[in-house]
């Protein structure tokens, strides 16, 4: 990532994650298509509802991998040996952490959080036993995100590709054989989801053991070393306070949505597994934004950092561009493939003509915001986006709610908090990091 043409550069090595993401996006949602079609729009609804509190409940480590990332990439792009193996060894105990810590805070706090959310009692009990059986496997899921994030801070993004396609494939054969031949309903899709994160998180060790030349990887060495873990959480703790914050948000998104009843959770759920989909160049362009930032600044390549944003910046908003186009002209039949009850295409379809406009601004604040994490700048994404895509976003719903209660003014939320950080973090690249002095 340090030598050669920029955008081939940023290019070869999203590709890669972007399939990587892919099949990370097909879990979840498999489990919706199989359990929509097969078991009904309630048990959908059920699905749907947990996204955001395992994304709240796991949101904050996946800052912290992020973080650890970012250390690993900028160790190795400064080719400094011993304080790479201690990066890896580091992230790796930090995730045997959190990841019982995790799976005990989940289970127990399940039938809670489901309660703020206000969830209907005709989904509710569903609800409750898929997270809980989804929870059991965090350990491995852990395992796997910190995994790939250190295999990818190398410059490898093909392993973790190969990695969730073989998953992911193997999730979907669970799917169909637990929740169509064998009737086990719910509960068979979130089996089916954690035994595969467990092949996952397998998968990645066996790598970064095999891989000895570049990791020097030896599991006796797992320990957390204070002195990696301070510069760790000093750019990952940022972003996970960040991803807590937006998944609280999200909740009480998802709660105003609960109101309106299980049709109008199902067609929001099954738009935002295939809005999951729309945004993945977004995702794969932020996150090797960051490793292009790491290396390069580790590097002491600041010119080439500055030009790789702007160039990492118009690559993702242009994808984005074309995504859109395609998802207005498609939306009715991906909706369908989850459940054709109209009543959920209808939300869905809604849902979805208020937010596309709005994607341009996301794909543009999270290729900065990446690049930012990766010159070891977190804190300003960390603050501009918690402030807008949180407390705008949910000051604009609980005031506009109350003067006009249609499920569109939970929707208006997104794009204006997406435009209002993307505003933000470009005056602070053009006033600060884009000054010479950028280190």
């Amino acid at each position: 990532m340090t030598e050669g043409t920029i955008w081939k550069a940023i290019l070869y090595f999203s590709l890669p994650m972007l399939l990587s993401n892919l099949f990370q996006q097909l879990y979840n949602t498999v489990d919706s298509i199989i359990v929509g079609n097969f078991v009904g729009a309630e048990a959908l609804a059920a699905v749907g509802s947990s996204g955001s509190i395992i994304y709240l409940i796991t949101g904050f480590f996946i800052g912290l991998a992020a973080g650890a990332g970012v250390v690993v990439a900028q160790e190795y792009g400064a080719k400094n040996k011993e304080a790479t193996k201690e990066a890896i060894h580091t992230s790796l105990g930090i995730g045997i952490v959190f990841g019982v810590i995790i799976t005990a805070i989940g289970i127990i706090s399940t039938d809670s959080i489901l309660k703020m959310m206000g969830v209907p009692e005709s989904v509710f009990d569903e609800s409750s036993v898929y997270l809980k059986i989804y929870f059991t496997g965090m350990l491995s899921t852990m395992i796997y995100n910190m995994g790939a994030s250190i295999i990818q801070a190398t410059g490898d993004s093909k392993s973790p590709l190969y990695i969730l396609m073989t998953a992911s494939v193997t999730n979907i054969i669970l799917d169909v054989v637990f929740v169509k031949y064998m009737s086990m309903g719910i509960e068979g899709a979130a089996l089916a989801t954690i035994i595969s994160q467990t092949l996952s998180a397998v998968l990645a060790i066996l790598k970064i053991r095999k891989s000895h030349d570049k990791y020097e990887f030896r599991f006796r060495n797992i320990r957390i070393h204070m002195k990696t873990l301070g510069r760790i959480f000093a750019i990952g703790l940022p972003g996970g306070i960040q991803n807590t914050a937006v998944s609280m948000s999200n909740i009480v998104v998802q709660s105003h949505i609960n109101s309106f009843g299980a049709i109008a959770m199902a067609g929001c759920s099954a738009y935002q597994k295939i809005e999951g989909f729309a945004v993945l160049s977004t995702t794969s362009f932020s996150m090797a934004m960051a490793t292009f930032a790491g290396q390069n600044t580790g590097a002491g390549k600041h010119d080439r950092v500055r030009k790789g944003i702007i160039t990492g910046t118009l690559m993702s908003v242009t994808s984005m561009a074309i995504v859109s186009v395609v998802l207005y002209a498609t939306v009715s039949e991906l909706i369908a493939v989850f459940n054709n009850d109209s009543g959920v295409v209808y939300y869905g379809v809604r849902m979805m003509s208020f937010l596309v406009p709005g994607y341009l601004f996301v794909s543009a604040s999270d290729a900065i915001a990446g690049s930012l994490r990766g010159m070891g700048k977190s804190v300003v994404p960390m603050a501009v986006i918690i402030s807008c895509w949180c407390g705008l976003r949910m000051a604009w719903i609980a005031a506009s709610t109350r003067v006009y209660h249609d499920i569109a003014a939970v929707f208006l939320g997104y794009p204006i908090s997406w435009t209002a950080s993307f505003i933000i973090l470009v005056i602070y690249l053009k006033r600060t990091a884009f000054r010479k002095e950028i280190n």
